[in-house]
């Protein structure tokens, strides 16, 4: 006689092609164009299933980009604060350089509308980056690599807003090759010396 089948198992099964699907659909597709009946016909789920999960598209795609995206591991700390500064940039703009640049785009907007979702993105997925950013600025500043009198918030938005302006506006193309560069720009200033 076989075993009984484990629920545990299936409902693990059943969670990771969820959010495989998700992605997969949001970033082929579109963010605005996936609904949840598709997400179910593609995990092989009933729509009852992603409803008893999440309460809606939107959680489930922010919870498979979290997914995918990993557990935040903190930032990048080798002594250079210039260098760490160009490695994140460059690893957030090759990240949204793919199918999740355009997932990212459709959360944003979907958060314009939803409170909840809103609130999620900040909290659950922003405010992470920004305080471990803004304790890594505070050790430059106390190393005396950066200025005291600017506030280490304004520091994270100055470095990574113009890679999210770019992406939500499509002004130019995310560009990996230049943050160096851009790095120094925001160190040096723009005034002559």
């Amino acid at each position: 006689m076989a075993p009984a089948p484990n629920p545990d198992l299936r409902n693990q099964r059943s969670h990771r092609a969820i959010l495989d699907a998700a992605l997969e659909l949001a970033a082929r597709d579109g963010y605005a164009k996936v609904t949840v009946e598709a997400i179910a016909a593609a995990a092989g789920v009933g729509k009852q299933t992603i409803y008893r999960w999440w309460p809606s598209k939107a959680a489930v795609v922010l919870e498979a980009l979290n997914d995918r995206t990993g557990p935040f591991s903190g930032v990048p700390d080798t002594g250079d604060i210039a260098a760490d500064m160009a490695a994140a940039a460059q690893g957030v703009i090759e990240a949204l350089g793919t199918g999740l640049g355009t997932i990212w785009r459709g959360l944003v907007a979907d958060a314009q509308g939803d409170p909840r979702l809103a609130e999620s993105l900040l909290n659950d997925f922003m405010e992470p980056r920004n305080k471990a950013w803004q304790d890594r600025l505070d050790k430059a500043v106390a190393a005396g690599e950066l200025r005291a009198d600017v506030p280490t918030r304004t520091m994270v938005e100055l470095l990574f807003g113009p890679i999210y302006y770019r992406l939500l506006l499509g002004t130019d193309p995310l560009d990996p090759d230049n943050t160096t560069t851009r790095v120094d720009y925001l160190l040096n200033g723009l005034r002559p010396h």
